[in-house]
């Protein structure tokens, strides 16, 4: 059991959990609290309008008709996902409902669906105290379909209704589960419904099933991170035991980029020492110099650019 959220608590959460929202007129205070209670709220039920159109479907969950004043519910689903607030507080939309169901729904006691209900809207405990209602734009005949963007905003509905109160999957029920006079809804099962509520519940409210944020392999990954999965490897982590610390106790992860650097500066030397070395003998050839003698002078030029960059670096920090 619960307090109703307030019409700003139940805002917050639908957009939080990424619910498009329109606010229809006065839907704050358009409410039946005249006529009797409302609250403690105990779960949320999920209905269909059996009507085509938007506007005209949002019209007359809003304002009713002449056997059942509105708001038939608290907002209306629409066939693009958006969510119509058109009520808050007591709205006609539950009925009365077999208790033994109510009783699953609080204590979320039930396997897969709550046991069949026996009472329906005449003979059954009052609904419209007990529960939000939201009402989704569907003939209702079993053929009319359900686009993808209505049914993830039913999915994200209940899921933020159930994050905010600290409830299970369990505590939404189709209207063909709390009354024996009722069908609704159609098109697809509750059963269906109540799973991607519960899964939907194991992620953040912000959460969007198959966008980048789902499976993100760099998500909460510092730089620090990356440092040590790059140096901190057992190939390159530098001395281990006490011998090879006191061999060289300064070392860092970061000294191998300085020794390949120094390697590559050598040997671009080194290329360089041999280039200059065999374009000078060049002009030595047929002049009688022997192979012998153009090795020894390449090996020279070779040793005398290592030794200028051995000095070189002892002069580097």
């Amino acid at each position: 059991m619960a307090t109703p959220l307030s019409a700003s608590a139940v805002l917050k959460a639908l957009r939080a959990e990424g619910v498009r929202v329109v606010e229809v007129g006065n839907w704050r205070t358009h409410n039946r609290n005249s006529k009797g209670p409302w609250g403690p709220v105990n779960g949320s039920i999920v209905h269909h309008t059996v009507t085509k159109g938007t506007a005209a479907t949002v019209q007359m969950v809003r304002d009713g008709y002449a056997d059942l004043p509105g708001p038939l519910c608290h907002g209306m689903i629409a066939k693009d996902g958006q969510v119509h607030m058109v009520g808050w507080g007591r709205a006609n939309h539950a009925g009365g409902g077999d208790p033994k169901v109510l009783q699953q729904v609080i204590a979320e006691s039930y396997g897969t669906r709550p046991t069949p209900p026996t009472r329906g809207n005449n003979d059954g405990v009052d609904g419209n105290a007990r529960f939000y209602g939201w009402e989704c734009e569907n003939l209702g005949n079993g053929k009319d379909p359900w686009p993808a963007a209505q049914y993830n905003a039913i999915v994200r509905v209940q899921a933020a209704l159930c994050r905010a109160h600290k409830w299970s999957a369990k505590s939404v029920i189709g209207h063909l589960e709390w009354s024996n006079d009722k069908v609704d809804p159609r098109g697809f099962t509750m059963t269906k419904l109540r799973a991607d509520v519960a899964e939907r519940l194991k992620h953040p409210a912000s959460w969007n099933p198959g966008s980048d944020n789902e499976e993100d392999p760099m998500a909460g990954i510092t730089k620090r991170d990356i440092f040590d999965a790059v140096w901190k490897t057992d190939a390159i982590s530098g001395p281990t035991d006490a011998a090879d610390h006191k061999t060289n106790p300064t070392w860092q992860p970061q000294s191998i980029l300085k020794d390949m650097q120094a390697r590559i500066r050598s040997m671009d030397k080194r290329m360089a020492a041999q280039t200059a070395a065999i374009t000078a003998l060049a002009g030595h050839v047929g002049t009688g110099a022997d192979s012998e003698t153009i090795v020894t002078a390449v090996r020279a030029a070779i040793d005398k650019a290592v030794a200028d960059d051995t000095d070189s670096d002892a002069g580097e920090d």
